[in-house]
């Protein structure tokens, strides 16, 4: 079969199917078993997917997931998130948009302690938007720096999509984690210096620039180092145990879920049920990821033989572009995939052709890498179908409509976009911080 028809039949296949609502995980193994049929030998190919199933769920190149998930389970369903956020409120006075920038500053720390986006945005959402609508926040003003730092919770360790990306796609995780800091500490930095700006250019966007008072001096500062610099050391030691050599990421990752076991204990908030509901929502959540990621590998493997990845490969090559150009061009679409399908889907689609242009190529692999990473983080906030913004609706009030949400979006989106074109032209953003610490 020429490789042309072989794409046609995997592809339509597979767009027929998730077209027609089936489960992201169930298309790909349902165009697995075909493709095992037509392309791995009939029932050695059926044979073989068993095999790859296996081998794909059993990598320990994965376990990180579970653990990072863990962590922001164990984070959100003990309370640890709400002392967090009041310490850091404690802090952050006298500052135009002060609740939204709180969020921010809130979002970027539970970036750095748990691995789901999701997570983080239906916590801040639930928790600051009633207050920030009840003291006359614009509707965008609210919303909006909430979906844009969940977003970010992809680029800061610890991250499981990150995660994921390297094993798929065979880069070094540890290099993939670190790569991200930078990039989304810069997102973090330009969303408070947006705020503050509207906020001081129209104080009626953002009306609650006065002092509340309240504790003063130590006491002001207490709650911030009792309840939100042990979670920077976990960080710090997730970190550092990577850096430093002498733990791998599976490793680190359980030293950063006992750490975080460990503080909810000592802070008295662990109990029973708590537990068993970050257990039962790391078990969920963990699940979904596997049970799709079997799809992977066998589905790179029939793209193989069929000779469509080779077949693509070849094609874009000989059309003489220059690297630069095939790198804009796959940044395209992955932004045009972002507004439609989720971003396990996003990596399984593109990375069986992606990674072998990037390979022949020479590109870094963890530059791009950092750049595939920031475009699936907007294809959290793209309209029509952004995670992050039906998690938001669902936070919402009723009387928010679902427009309203997609316009809050917006700006966070423009500002991602210059930070992914930033990263693209200074690869050092990307890859500076990971030649440092991964060189010692």
């Amino acid at each position: 079969m020429f490789w042309g028809h072989a794409s046609l039949l995997l592809f339509g296949s597979l767009v027929v199917l998730m077209a027609l609502g089936l489960p992201v995980a169930f298309a790909f193994l349902a165009i697995n078993i075909i493709g095992a049929i037509f392309f791995l030998g009939g029932e050695p190919g059926l044979a073989q997917l068993a095999r790859n199933a296996v081998q794909s769920v059993t990598s320990f190149s994965l376990t990180p997931i579970p653990f990072f998930i863990l962590m922001g389970e164990v984070l959100f369903h003990t309370g640890l998130a709400l002392k967090a956020i009041d310490a850091i409120a404690l802090l952050i006075r006298r500052v135009p948009g002060r609740l939204a920038v709180i969020a921010i500053v809130a979002g970027t720390i539970f970036s750095a302690i748990s691995g789901s986006t999701i997570a983080t945005t239906a916590l801040l959402g639930s928790l600051m938007l009633p207050t920030m609508l009840q003291r006359g926040y614009d509707r965008k003003m609210a919303m909006g720096p909430i979906m844009g730092i969940g977003g970010v919770d992809m680029l800061i360790p610890p991250s499981a999509l990150a995660v994921l990306l390297g094993s798929l796609a065979s880069i070094s995780i540890s290099g993939l984690l670190i790569g991200g800091i930078v990039p989304g500490l810069i997102l973090s930095v330009i969303f408070v210096g947006y705020i503050i700006l509207r906020a001081s250019l129209n104080p009626a966007l953002a009306p609650d620039i006065v002092d509340e008072g309240g504790e003063q001096g130590w006491a002001r500062m207490l709650p911030f180092v009792t309840h939100v610099l042990p979670l920077l050391l976990i960080f710090g030691v997730v970190i550092g145990a990577m850096t430093g050599g002498w733990a791998t990421p599976t490793e680190a990752a359980a030293l950063g879920a006992t750490g975080t076991i460990a503080a909810a204990i000592l802070y008295g908030t662990l109990t029973s049920a708590n537990l068993m509901k970050a257990l039962t929502g790391t078990v969920a959540v963990s699940g979904t990821v596997l049970f799709i990621i079997v799809g992977a590998t066998t589905f790179a493997q029939v793209l193989s033989f069929s000779g469509a990845t080779n077949g693509i490969v070849t094609l874009v090559q000989a059309q003489g572009l220059s690297t630069m150009t095939i790198i804009v061009g796959m940044m395209l679409i992955l932004l045009f995939l972002g507004c439609f399908v989720d971003q396990v889907s996003m990596m399984l689609i593109t990375l069986p052709f992606f990674m072998p242009l990037v390979q022949r190529l020479g590109i870094d692999p963890v530059w791009f890498g950092v750049l595939f990473l920031i475009c699936m983080q907007l294809g959290l906030l793209t309209p029509p179908f952004g995670l992050l913004l039906f998690t938001m609706k669902g936070v919402a009030p009723p009387e928010i409509e679902l427009s309203d949400v997609f316009r809050a979006a917006m700006p966070y989106v423009w500002f991602s976009v210059a930070v992914l074109l930033a990263v693209l032209f200074v690869p050092g953003l990307a890859t500076w911080l990971p030649s440092v610490m991964l060189s010692r």
